[in-house]
């Protein structure tokens, strides 16, 4: 039985899939409910060992794992490198997976990487923490604006302290801004509960791993910031330098050339937010560091301003974070500040 290849275009409740063989005919069209069996049933149709792409959209997790299990080779399509191929007058589900399945056998699939399923569950975490301390700081932005209204001078630079917590507690609030303002402090609380307890469990789960360690010794970088790098980048030798590392983090400026023309502009930010971030916030808890990234940083600063010279040490970052992942150690750092 020849290779069969299949596109898969997947929803949250229904799915269209299509098969098609090696000559690009199509030999099934079938829409889904989300089913497990349903799936499995379907993808055996196809015979053993068949090529599958699937775009990385919403909850795509449960039907890459269930294809490899019933033996299909799975490929994970790029969504923003899928649309450069979707400039058609129609678009519908149908022709959505049958791109696919003619990308997949064609050989020009865009594919993302299927991390492993530990590192799948590491990034659950980080990112949750992430999100809980986003969420954190919108509610301590909400204290500071019903202090504003209502005329609060906040004398800390730190209001949520030791020394602004006894200047909350003694507020003389009209009732509808006291109300608000306690519920946001009991959020805050338990928000601190919940950061604190993934902080621990990020930890467990990291602490023996000797990447984790190594990342940690790049200046501005702690237990938060090399567990975003870890988890994020997962398998770092799938990265062939420190470039290609960095462009998908999206540090690299953008490109643009025709003939004797180049234009260079601002970075592109397509790739991981997570990492972008981390970069960025180690540049600035590096800056109360003496090492010669601080150095660089200053005299950048001082040529370009403060956001370019943040973003030329991110990148740099970025950089020592891949032989820190890939050779767990980073022989640079030695040199003298």
């Amino acid at each position: 039985m020849d290779r069969q290849y299949v596109g898969i275009d997947l929803h949250r409740r229904r799915s269209l899939i299509v098969r098609t063989d090696g000559a690009g005919e199509v030999l099934e069209e079938v829409r889904i409910d989300n089913d497990p069996v349903r799936l499995a049933l379907e993808i055996a149709k196809a015979g053993p060992a068949p090529e599958v792409a699937l775009e990385a959209t919403y909850g795509w997790y449960w039907a890459a794992d269930l294809l490899a299990e019933c033996g299909a080779r799975v490929h994970l399509a790029h969504p923003l490198a899928i649309k450069a191929f979707e400039n058609r007058r129609v678009k519908n589900d149908r022709l959505d997976a049958r791109l696919l399945a003619e990308l997949l056998r064609m050989d020009r699939l865009p594919e993302a990487w299927i991390a492993p399923a530990q590192v799948r569950e590491q990034r659950e975490l980080v990112r949750y923490r992430h999100k809980l301390v986003d969420l954190r700081s919108g509610l301590k932005s909400q204290v500071h604006s019903v202090l504003a209204k209502e005329g609060v001078h906040v004398p800390m630079t730190d209001l949520f302290g030791l020394a602004g917590n006894v200047l909350l507690d003694g507020l003389e609030l009209t009732d509808g801004y006291l109300i608000r303002v306690e519920s946001l402090r009991d959020l805050i609380i338990r928000l601190d509960t919940e950061v604190a307890m993934l902080d621990r469990r990020i930890h467990e789960r990291l602490r023996n791993d000797p990447s984790y360690r190594a990342v940690q010794r790049i200046p501005g970088v702690g237990p938060v910031i090399g567990a975003v790098f870890v988890a994020e980048i997962g398998d770092v030798t799938r990265f062939a330098n420190a470039g290609q590392l960095a462009s998908w983090a999206g540090l690299t400026p953008r490109h643009r050339e025709s003939d004797v023309k180049v234009l260079r502009g601002r970075i592109t930010k397509q790739g991981s937010r997570l990492v972008r971030w981390a970069a960025i916030e180690a540049v600035r808890s590096g800056s109360r560091s003496q090492h010669w990234l601080k150095a660089d940083y200053r005299r950048l600063t001082e040529r370009r301003g403060k956001n370019i010279a943040a973003v030329a040490i991110a990148r740099k970052i970025v950089t020592l974070a891949f032989y820190a992942l890939r050779d767990g150690e980073v022989r640079c750092l030695q040199r003298a500040a």
